[in-house]
């Protein structure tokens, strides 16, 4: 069966590229502007479509005509820990070694009072198996480091380094899953239908 994800619209935040994390940022002016203009494929309106509970999701599930929507936590995006609300550029240049060293760790790296990404795909892997319980294609409304999880589970990617792929906001990216919830190595992404 296959699984759609769609990327957040902007916010504020993103505009600033400050590290959301759990913070729950609505969408802004810009960010509903461009949703405004984009919507879902028709044939995937028929889709089960869950979102993550934080409003930049939810908005986005809103504006782009996606009702109804199944709130899920395990959609959650990271939990950045002390990090939330920094800009990474500038920890970057204040952590240096102690940051790269961080990072070098991939799927175990870990912002302080936060979790790694193979927390978040431990808590993603049980939702993937009850998407492929239900049997039927389903869609979701999430954040990039969501996405980005996912993507490694399917790809076998480590989380180390910059991302094979860039995960647009106004796309959909598509993965497919076996009756128990395993992915399948496979990606694709297709854009959201303009208007």
């Amino acid at each position: 069966m296959k699984l759609w994800l769609v990327r957040h619209g902007i916010t504020t935040w993103n505009l600033e590229k400050r590290i959301q994390g759990r913070i729950d940022i609505p969408l802004c002016e810009a960010g509903e502007s461009a949703l405004a203009r984009l919507s879902i494929p028709s044939d995937m309106g028929r889709l089960r479509w869950f979102s993550s509970p934080l409003k930049r999701a939810l908005e986005s599930a809103r504006w782009l005509g996606i009702d109804p929507v199944i709130v899920e936590p395990a959609l959650l995006e990271m939990h950045w820990g002390d990090w939330e609300g920094q800009v990474l550029k500038q920890l970057r240049r204040q952590l240096g070694d102690e940051m790269r060293t961080n990072e070098a760790r991939g799927l175990d790296f870990r912002p302080p009072g936060g979790e790694s990404p193979r927390e978040v795909q431990a808590r993603l892997m049980n939702w993937l198996t009850q998407i492929a319980a239900h049997g039927e294609d389903a869609g979701a409304v999430a954040h990039q480091g969501i996405i980005r999880c996912i993507y490694s589970l399917a790809t076998g990617w480590n989380m180390c380094g910059e991302s094979p792929v860039d995960f647009a906001w106004d796309a959909m990216h598509g993965f497919e899953l076996d009756a128990q919830g395993n992915l399948k190595p496979t990606y694709r992404s297709v854009p959201l239908s303009r208007s």
